[in-house]
């Protein structure tokens, strides 16, 4: 069977993921790498050294799975995102062992970013990968990343993405994992903090704080710091901070479609996954495109459909 191999070692999860593209179908295996409790991350050399531990372990779970054989192809994230200085250590785990399989079984190997591994992650997900044929806006939103994209088809790299807007302090990953362990919440703190939040009995007005097309978000944590201090309740806090990224992600949106014209929206990354914010963005965007939860999170599944895409090129037309 036409199978291809993508590898993902970024600096919170280890995942391997074989697409299948007779049947259109992904096998993935993932596992986060261990952190301390009350610590809000990882440091390179520590993230190394776990995702060298965890990964032959990861790649033999998921080849245990009778219905995969050799793949055609192996792919890897090198970098987070294709752009100059791009660089972390720990995506060298999976690039190494990506390029060691190339050699042994005598396989091409295709390297990307993690960025193009979120997008393609979603647009797999949403049933529109159909639009690597055509522009579109997409954003990566997680502990590493607010991004606004424009992506439009690239002969060499599938996608050519430009960026369009930023967080200029914190990522929203970030403001959302220090406010839950602000909250006593382990890390990462996203799934725990949507569960409090739903049970929030008080709103607050929300004003997203952009320049230009960019935004800033250091101000949630300071207001969720002080609310804390004021004795507001934990769940209030948590609605505070997923209402603030929301409308955040909103109106980037607005401004990039203001700016760009009317195009498909693809909301990718592992901030992504929350109800919360979701429901709101749909409400505002209907034709909203959005990952399925063990899409968006970091996986390696759109490094094995870059594979595939890479070594059929013809195929595109099929999607």
């Amino acid at each position: 069977m036409p199978e291809f191999l993508g590898i993902d070692t970024s600096n919170y999860t280890t995942s391997a993921a074989v697409y299948n593209s007779e049947e259109n179908r992904i096998y993935q295996y993932k596992k986060l790498l261990p952190v301390k409790d009350g610590e809000l991350g990882l440091r390179q050399s520590d993230a190394v050294f776990h995702h060298t531990k965890q990964l032959p372990g990861i790649v033999e779970k998921l080849y245990s799975m009778a219905v995969l054989g050799r793949p055609v192809a192996v792919g890897a994230s090198i970098r987070p995102r294709n752009t100059e200085g791009s660089y972390m250590p720990c995506f060298l785990c999976g690039e190494g062992l990506a390029q060691s399989l190339s050699a042994i079984e005598k396989i091409p190997f295709y390297s990307t970013s993690h960025q193009v591994g979120h997008i393609l992650a979603a647009l797999y997900s949403a049933e529109r990968l159909r639009l690597i044929n055509q522009p579109f806006i997409a954003f990566h939103v997680s502990g590493g990343t607010t991004d606004c994209l424009l992506c439009e088809p690239d002969e060499e790299n599938v996608l050519k993405i430009t960026t369009l807007g930023t967080s200029l302090d914190l990522k929203m990953g970030q403001a959302v994992d220090r406010t839950g362990v602000m909250l006593g919440l382990k890390f990462p703190c996203g799934a725990e903090l949507e569960r409090l939040a739903e049970n929030a009995d008080k709103s607050f007005r929300v004003k997203p704080v952009l320049k230009g097309a960019d935004c800033c978000l250091s101000g949630v944590e300071n207001k969720c710091r002080a609310m804390l201090e004021q004795g507001e309740k934990p769940e209030n806090i948590a609605g505070y901070c997923l209402d603030f990224a929301a409308e955040t992600i909103i109106a980037m949106t607005a401004a990039a479609l203001e700016k760009y014209g009317d195009m498909p929206l693809v909301f990718a990354g592992g901030v992504m996954s929350d109800m919360i914010i979701r429901r709101k963005i749909v409400s505002r965007f209907g034709n909203a495109a959005f990952a399925s939860p063990e899409f968006s999170c970091d996986n390696a599944a759109g490094v094995a459909i870059y594979a595939f895409l890479k070594h059929t090129e013809k195929n595109k037309c099929l999607l």
